[in-house]
């Protein structure tokens, strides 16, 4: 099943289109376009980011690769069976993903790691599309506050209703289930805020609730 996906080049944000050119004469060689989603459509989970690192996925081309988040969301899924192979921090490790989809709110990097809201409600419309092309799909494990926002957002549930909470389950329209964590990054993990033992709970909470 196909669906709709940002171009390479993509230019519907100003402000990160420009961003990219300025990145491709500094860092010659790297991805620099909107990051594209890991894993097959028919998994029944999909990991939800908040957007490309700039010496991560923006490098490699592959959500969370190559920057301690992914070293910590990677080491998980492959401790619960949702990734096989060796996580190598590159796009051609060889690692594959086992009924799970990562992507993110933003696909493309941002200044500071923050995107606009205005950008964000212009990649809305790829992770609507995204979502409603997993026909299997049973869980979303939401990385980050931002995260969480933007795919209530996106599937026109009031966040009211659903605060975000590390670890914390909500139930969805259509039988989905979302799980939430902080985000995995370095800055979390330095600070205490996030532990492994934390992340691999949050994780655990959400494949429960979907058994």
């Amino acid at each position: 099943m196909s669906f709709s996906a940002p171009g390479a080049d993509c230019g519907l944000c100003p402000r990160l289109a420009e961003f990219r050119r300025a990145n491709r004469v500094q860092f010659p060689g790297w991805h620099h376009d909107p990051v594209p989603s890991f894993g097959g459509l028919e998994a029944p989970l999909l990991v939800v980011g908040l957007a490309p690192g700039l010496k991560g996925a923006n490098r490699t081309g592959r959500p969370f690769t190559g920057d301690y988040a992914g070293d910590l969301l990677y080491s998980t899924l492959i401790r619960y069976g949702l990734a096989r192979g060796e996580y190598r921090a590159a796009a051609d490790d060889g690692l594959e993903l086992v009924g799970c989809r990562i992507t993110n709110a933003a696909r493309c990097v941002p200044p500071a790691n923050k995107p606009l809201p205005a950008e964000f409600a212009a990649c809305r419309p790829f992770l609507a599309a995204e979502i409603a092309a997993m026909p299997n799909l049973r869980g979303i494990f939401c990385l980050g506050r931002e995260s969480h926002d933007q795919v209530l957002s996106t599937l026109g549930v009031r966040k009211a209703a659903n605060p975000f909470g590390h670890a914390r389950l909500h139930a969805l329209p259509g039988g989905l289930v979302l799980g939430d964590s902080y985000h995995c990054s370095r800055y979390n993990t330095n600070t205490g805020r996030l532990t492994e033992a934390m992340f691999h709970q949050a994780m655990e909470a959400l494949l429960g609730a979907l058994r």
